[in-house]
């Protein structure tokens, strides 16, 4: 498998960025009261970070 592109990596790395506040986001969101949005936020969570692992291995 070639190396990723330094466009690629950086997309990736953004990506997981993303995951980290999300799931930190919907736990704030959680601990406040909230219910619904922070399971959306959760599982959008689990869906960038099913893509990239999809794109890693």
């Amino acid at each position: 498998m070639p190396a990723p592109s330094a466009t690629a990596s950086a997309l990736l790395a953004i990506a997981m960025i993303g995951v980290f506040a999300l799931f930190i986001g919907a736990v704030l969101l959680w601990r406040r009261g909230e219910r619904q949005k922070p399971v959306l936020m959760a599982l959008a969570a689990l869906v960038t970070l099913a893509n990239v692992l999809i794109w890693t291995v």
